[in-house]
């Protein structure tokens, strides 16, 4: 295995780190695989990034953040813009303890405040909804800015354990450099275990529940709504609610089925590769999450497809749609929380 081979599973491995020989026989064969996976990384990172730039773009320079949602937004297209940041550092990571502990901290940072920030969101449509008028002073951009920098310093306080053992570690193969945990061997299974219950407890124990049950009273709102959106709307939850399940639940099945290997109770050579083969179709799978947030929460959006009209319209002079962009500013502007199945995303 070359330089580039080993650095391209570094991402991989530092995940897999249960039982080495097992999972060394469980490697990809050949160089397809190490092609693969750093293709795409840099295609999910190309994608996070123009989707979320295009969303902080239009968010800072022409909504102005006049709402909770607004200002939630724009965090969750920050977290999303980190973690997209993070991927291809992952393929040619260099051989430096400190960018080893940065690119680890802008990973875990971008894993639990993009969680984070999708369950606020899910929060926030459901006082928007259920609640419209009686939340309607909370709902401001005060609260969204409290409410998302706690998000962040939880984020950071979650981050921080993987910062702090994230070194370098020689593969005595090739004398290459690897990313990785490197726990105290006293307390190695008590940090592993904290880290898979940690990753778990935060999307799949808190987060997943909150956002079901938010979405489950906003189906019953709409259900009894006779407004002419209401299937627009249901569609919409139903898109989110999928898409966040696909996405993330297999991945934290894989660590809790991990969590049970360290535990020995599946400790066997098939177990492990098993769990390292969905463990690497797992992780991709979540981090595309990072590639659809924009599209789901923006620019499906009613008010925001209004703003980047606006936006386009005037930064290209597109005279044939000037009309019908500019038409729109004043409903745009005037639009509130009220009606129960108005789409602010």
């Amino acid at each position: 295995m070359n330089t580039t081979e080993n650095d391209s599973i570094m991402y991989l491995d530092y995940y897999t780190d249960y039982n080495s020989t097992c999972i060394q026989d469980s490697s990809p064969d050949g160089s397809n695989g190490f092609l693969v996976l750093p293709l795409l990384y840099y295609m999910l990172c190309c994608l996070g990034l123009l989707g979320n730039i295009i969303v902080l773009w239009v968010l800072l320079r022409h909504i102005k953040l006049r709402t909770m949602t607004d200002v939630c937004l724009l965090n969750l297209a920050l977290s999303d813009f980190i973690l997209a940041v993070s991927l291809p550092l992952w393929v040619y990571i260099s051989q430096s303890l400190a960018s080893c502990k940065l690119m680890t901290g802008v990973y875990q940072l971008g894993f639990y405040s993009g969680t984070l920030f999708v369950t606020l969101m899910s929060v926030d449509r459901y006082l928007a909804i259920v609640h419209a008028v009686a939340a309607m002073r909370k709902r401001t951009r005060r609260y969204g800015i409290i409410v998302s920098t706690t998000i962040w310093v939880v984020s950071v306080i979650l981050a921080t354990p993987q910062v702090t053992f994230a070194d370098l570690e020689i593969d005595p193969d090739d004398n290459s450099f690897q990313c990785q945990p490197l726990y105290p061997e006293d307390s190695q299974l008590f940090w592993k275990m904290l880290r898979n219950f940690t990753e778990n407890t935060v999307g799949l124990f808190v987060c997943l529940p909150i956002m079901i049950f938010c979405y489950v009273k906003i189906l019953i709102v709409l259900s009894k709504s006779r407004n002419s959106k209401k299937d627009k709307a249901v569609k919409l939850i139903f898109i989110v609610v999928c898409l966040f399940v696909v996405c993330w639940v297999p991945y934290n099945v894989t660590v809790f089925l991990q969590t049970l290997e360290l535990l020995g109770i599946l400790n066997t050579c098939e177990a492990s590769r098993n769990i390292s083969t969905a463990m690497s179709f797992a992780e991709i799978i979540a981090l595309s999450h990072c590639c659809v947030n924009p599209v789901i929460y923006a620019l499906i959006g009613e008010k925001f497809r209004k703003s980047l009209s606006k936006v386009l319209t005037r930064s290209f002079c597109w005279s044939h749609q000037s009309r019908g962009a500019f038409s729109l500013r004043d409903t745009t502007d005037k639009e509130t929380s009220n009606t129960p199945v108005r789409s602010d995303y």
